[in-house]
């Protein structure tokens, strides 16, 4: 990768260095050395969290390749002193996992699109021309989302006013919902790698880029949607339209806007971080990536060649102020600051709040109805488990009569600390999907293997190209070993039957539940209504570490 002549600074350390939540004020989060002629603002990955949350960072976060140890692949105690933030600080809470409940009790819940909305109108106060982009997966992953189609993201996204978006799960609400929501859209909606599956040609509802005049420069926003649409979401929900990440038009694009003009080109890209690093060293001449897709925060970028790379986290914890000097045609240099948007220090937008409350107002009795409390930490990240996952697990066991389970190794879902009640909110926040039918079949040992080699290489294929950037299948009543450095095929051995110690027989059926299967025509209970049964039955949830995986070569 070239060496570069730009200068660029992040301002993270003005907030991670305070010693405790008192010290905390929302000037203090919004401070910024306003810089250059241009400001971009970045959110991505909200999915539909409308209200503060509690969202626990990765603490296993393995890079394999070239992005072995690099990050996002660094987390925890390392991440802190690669980024030298202080234990115990708001950036350790906000940042990294370790004693993640002690520092939410300190530092309170994150997120909230009204104080999204305080900051962004902080920075277009300092900056009038700011241009805010959304990175996609919006219109996905609560109950509110669900049972209006979106329409309550809509609706809020909008009160935003966003300048231009791009799209991954809004996809699950099928194509023709997605056609009636963007037809509507009163801002961009790209994506230079959504082409219309029968003539292989771009599709016309989502224009490859959009031009912008922001402080005297021409910027062009190519739009970047999720490359892996069809294999990792039903392909039956949007037949009409193939994806891929076709770095070659993307240069096509990037070319054609620098020779309309374009002084400034913006990337706004929901491929994941790895995936971008990639392309930033194929495709010549994109001046910043916007990231999203693989969830990560990252208080600094990643410098390419001249590209920088910013990633804004997901679920509306954090939003992205990047400025830019740009001097004929040219980027001379960056001022960046990942904001946290600590709820209990920022100021609620009154405007946005009363927007958000009239969404949810329908639904208010059902979101807040109590199903069981927890004395565990729940939560969703981390390559191989977590502990959301293993009680959606403990559920398909239990109330589908399985040997085993499978969950999707999804990102999205918000944390609960101990001694919090579980609403049926919660359960819908890391369920809420439109095919979330929990089936119950059987499968052979061989085939289960199968499954598993193929959701391994989707995560630990050295070739980020080949990676679709979410975690492992999440398993219930089975252990495996895997060796993430072995070629596909080769990563997993000693798959056991948790229940009796048995080693899984290659020739044997077992009885398999699991939830989110891509194939059209999947029959079962909702997997919500599932979670709900488990739960009411419990009352009180603890679950228990999970060592049923044994990871080697990370």
């Amino acid at each position: 990768m070239a060496a570069s002549a730009l200068v660029g600074a992040s301002g993270f350390g003005n907030w991670s260095r305070l010693a405790a939540q008192q010290a905390l004020t929302q000037d203090q989060l919004l401070q910024f050395d306003t810089f250059g002629n241009v400001s971009l603002i970045h959110v991505t990955d909200i999915h539909a969290q409308l209200k503060p949350i509690y969202f626990r960072e990765p603490s296993v976060n393995i890079g394999v390749g070239d992005n072995r140890g690099a990050v996002p692949h660094v987390t925890g105690a390392d991440f802190r002193k690669l980024y030298g933030i202080d234990d115990g600080s708001p950036s350790h809470y906000a940042l990294s996992s370790g004693d993640f409940s002690s520092l939410a009790q300190a530092y309170g819940r994150v997120g909230g699109l009204d104080r999204v909305a305080t900051v962004v109108n902080a920075i277009r106060a300092d900056r009038p021309d700011a241009l805010l982009l959304d990175g996609g997966d919006t219109w996905h992953g609560s109950y509110t989302c669900y049972h209006t189609e979106g329409q309550d993201m809509v609706n809020a996204m909008n009160g935003l006013k966003p300048d231009a978006m791009t799209f991954h799960w809004e996809f699950t609400l099928g194509s023709d919902r997605v056609a009636e929501i963007v037809e509507g859209l009163p801002f961009a909606a790209l994506g230079q790698n959504i082409f219309d599956a029968e003539w292989d040609e771009p599709a016309e509802l989502f224009p490859p880029y959009q031009f912008f005049e922001r402080g005297g420069v021409k910027i062009a926003v190519i739009g970047q949607a999720f490359p892996y649409m069809p294999i990792a979401n039903p392909r039956w929900m949007f037949p009409e339209y193939s994806f891929g990440i076709r770095d070659e038009n993307m240069q096509a694009m990037v070319d054609e806007v620098r020779a309309q003009g374009a002084e400034c080109v913006v990337c706004l890209s929901h491929n994941g971080f790895d995936v971008d690093k990639k392309m930033a060293s194929v495709v010549t001449g994109i001046d910043v990536i916007l990231s999203g897709h693989t969830h990560d925060a990252l208080p600094e970028p990643v410098l390419v060649g001249e590209t920088i790379i910013v990633a804004s986290g997901s679920n509306g914890k954090f939003v992205s102020r990047v400025d830019l000097d740009i001097q004929n045609g040219r980027m001379m240099g960056f001022r960046h600051k990942l904001i946290p948007i600590f709820s209990d220090v920022i100021t609620p937008d009154a405007e946005m709040t009363a927007l958000i409350d009239e969404q949810r107002a329908p639904f208010k009795a059902d979101l807040e109805e109590v199903i069981g409390q927890t004395e565990s930490l729940l939560y969703r990240r981390g390559n191989f488990n977590g502990s959301w996952d293993d009680l959606i697990c403990d559920a398909l066991l239990s109330e589908r009569e399985a040997d085993i389970a499978l969950s999707p190794g999804v990102r999205w879902g918000p944390s609960l600390i101990p001694g919090q009640d579980i609403t049926r909110e919660d359960i819908w926040n890391v369920t809420s999907m439109t095919y979330g039918e929990a089936y119950r079949t059987e499968m052979t040992g061989e085939f289960l293997k199968v499954v598993l080699e193929d959701v391994a290489d989707n995560i630990f294929n050295p070739d980020p190209y080949y990676q679709q950037g979410g975690d492992m299948v999440r398993v219930g009543g089975l252990g495996y070993r895997i060796d993430v450095t072995k070629p596909q095929g080769e990563r997993i051995s000693e798959m056991t039957l948790l229940r009796n110690g048995e080693a899984i027989d290659p020739s044997k059926n077992y009885v398999v539940a699991g939830w989110a299967s891509v194939n059209e025509g999947t029959e079962g209970p909702q997997i919500w209504d599932v979670v709900e049964a488990h739960i009411k039955k419990l009352g009180t949830v603890t679950v228990n570490d999970n060592n049923s995986v044994t990871v080697v070569g990370a």
